[in-house]
């Protein structure tokens, strides 16, 4: 059976071929498919959205543990959030095969930073796999699983955004579901309780591991030279491999794709008759370190390749380089393309909360997800944004340090939420923080593609359950005020915003909304802008809708322009006629 499929797709049939039973996973691109067609093998492959990456790395740990085959899955920065349980596990060691795919975001296309998880896979002692095309990422994912069952160790897939999403011709062989035996669950403390007594041991142990596992790397066939004309070698991995033999077809290269641990002898002996050796890799100098620190020469290029995504251009001017030529000349863009900058959807239930900050000149602290947006002009109305959770601690440290600013706000979504904006609420109660913590619930993970979360009722495998309720979370903490607001009532919510801010305690106020493409809202009504009415004051515009345009001058001639709606875009939510301050803009009924 041969299927086109993205990297994120084969990932999900190497899984189900190699006979896993669990799977666990947070939402967050480049990722986040790899659960949803997993979710596809319902009924034989157990799975789940977690509420975040550590509890999903926890529960697969719990599987692995309990002697089945689990995969966990996750973006890079995930990948943070869960080295707390990976870094103990990876002494206590795998049962059940432990595969974990991390997505790494090069250039930040949906990211807050590019890092390169390879350091962490290192760190952590993990085996490290790193596909180049779909049909090495579906091979890797099997052989993955019977690694780290074999040799107790758990083993990272590492993807790119490129990789991930790219489509390529996979052969799944006969495509039969092999579920291997359950390895016996024996209580066993002094193997699988990390107290510092046994953990001592175990240290040993994963050191021990780690060189028998040099062997594994030094033959693995996804660790290969390629034979080439030329004195000049390379060596990659996952995507920069197809970049190099893009740019080098002629070169002798050597390809990468167990990459921890690092198959340093047999490149060796592929860098002995070269007289320049190149490693080609994006981001940090993983595997170029670590060639240096065992005495091979490697050539340290002039062309900067370590930021940002690597790309044909930019190895053709290295291929210049080497040449002792000119690097070619990169075509400027067009000067006369408008920039089209990410905005909040037309009638985003995000939009009004925002204004109406602005309006209050709060300093807000903001989080991860659609709503970051609202840093951006017109509305502006964001000061800081971290990671995930991040806003409520900001918001208790601005207000510890006594920022000039009384009005304090965190803002963060329903999914970031659950997924790590609880423990800081707490916080803010335990310690009586009289900060405002704004949650706005469209009750679902739209960021990444409209996955469920704990509110919306339903799991990843589309079962119902119950819709967990935030006011009902904030109460239950002891939350002094707790509000829900509209977010298309625009004075409510300036009454309900000023009141808290203002009042001295910790609050939180849940502006429920639906997010409108996923509930695909709209369509009956829609505002319309009267000419004659409209004085071209621009005060709509500041709303920042997509929908809201500039239309004709207000006279012949004139620099002001009355506002127009567009009517395929627009669904009715009615901020902009409540902000126009002439009454120019109404409902009509389609």
């Amino acid at each position: 059976m041969k299927k086109l499929l993205s990297a994120n797709e084969a990932i999900a049939w190497g899984a189900y071929v190699a006979g896993c039973s669990v799977a666990a996973a947070y939402p967050g691109t480049p990722s986040t498919e790899v659960l949803e067609n997993i979710a596809k093998f319902k009924g034989e492959i157990n799975c789940e959205w977690a509420v975040n990456e550590k509890v999903a790395t926890e529960i697969a740990v719990g599987a692995s543990l309990a002697g089945v085959r689990t995969l966990v899955a996750m973006k890079h920065v995930g990948l943070n959030v869960a080295m707390d349980p990976l870094m103990t596990f990876t002494h206590i060691g795998a049962r059940g095969g432990f595969v974990m795919v991390v997505a790494d975001d090069p250039s930040m296309h949906s990211s807050q930073n590019e890092q390169d998880n390879r350091v962490l896979a290192r760190f952590g002692r993990c085996l490290l796999f790193e596909p180049s095309d779909s049909q090495e990422a579906f091979d890797m994912v099997r052989e993955a699983f019977a690694l780290s069952e074999k040799y107790e160790v758990p083993a990272i897939v590492r993807t790119t955004t490129r990789i991930a999403h790219t489509s390529t011709p996979v052969e799944l062989g006969d495509a039969v579901r092999t579920v291997p035996s359950a390895v016996p669950y024996v209580k066993e403390p002094s193997r699988n309780v990390s107290i510092p007594a046994f953990a001592r041991k175990m240290r040993y142990k994963t050191e021990a591991r780690t060189e028998a596992l040099k062997a594994v790397a030094e033959a693995s066939p996804f660790n290969c030279a390629e034979a080439g004309t030329g004195r000049v070698g390379f060596v990659a991995s996952g995507v920069a491999y197809q970049y190099v033999k893009e740019v080098f077809p002629e070169a002798p290269v050597f390809k990468v794709g167990l990459s921890f641990p690092m198959p340093i002898e047999a490149i060796r002996a592929f860098a002995a008759p070269l007289e320049k050796l190149c490693v080609v890799e994006e981001s940090d100098p993983v595997m170029a370190d670590a060639l240096r620190a065992a005495g091979i020469p490697v050539y340290e290029p002039k062309t900067e390749l370590r930021m940002m995504e690597l790309n044909p251009t930019r190895l053709a001017a290295l291929r210049a380089e080497l040449a002792g030529e000119a690097a070619p000349a990169v075509p400027a863009p067009a000067a006369d393309i408008p920039a089209r900058p990410p905005l909040l959807c037309a009638g985003c239930s995000h939009r009004g909360p925002f204004h109406v900050l602005a309006k209050l000149k709060a300093t807000v602290t903001g989080d991860i997800g659609c709503y970051t947006l609202g840093v951006a002009p017109p509305l502006s109305a964001m000061d800081a944004g971290l990671c995930m959770g991040a806003s409520i601690g900001m918001a208790i440290g601005m207000k510890k340090a006594k920022l000039p600013s009384k009005r304090i706000a965190a803002v963060i979504g329903d999914s970031t939420f659950f997924h790590s904006g609880m423990t800081g609420l707490l916080d803010a109660v335990y310690n009586q923080t009289p900060v405002t913590v704004i949650v706005l619930d469209n009750r679902i993970t739209a960021m990444t593609g409209h996955q469920p979360n704990p509110g919306s009722g339903r799991t990843a495998l589309g079962d119902a359950v119950p819709a967990v309720s935030i006011a009902a979370i904030a109460r239950a903490f002891g939350v002094p005020r707790v509000h829900e607001v509209d977010p298309y009532d625009l004075a409510g919510m300036e009454k309900v915003f000023a009141e808290c801010l203002d009042s001295g305690e910790t609050c939180l106020v849940v502006v429920r909304g639906p997010c409108v493409l996923n509930e695909k809202k709209g369509g009956k009504q829609i505002s319309f802008v009267d000419p004659a009415t409209c004085r071209a004051c621009g005060a709509c515009l500041r709303l920042g809708c997509p929908a809201i345009v500039r239309g004709e001058p207000k006279t012949p001639g004139s620099k002001a322009h009355i506002a127009a709606i567009d009517p395929a875009s627009c669904i009715g939510c009615t901020l902009c006629n409540q902000v126009c301050p002439f009454g120019a803009i109404s409902n009509q009924t389609l």
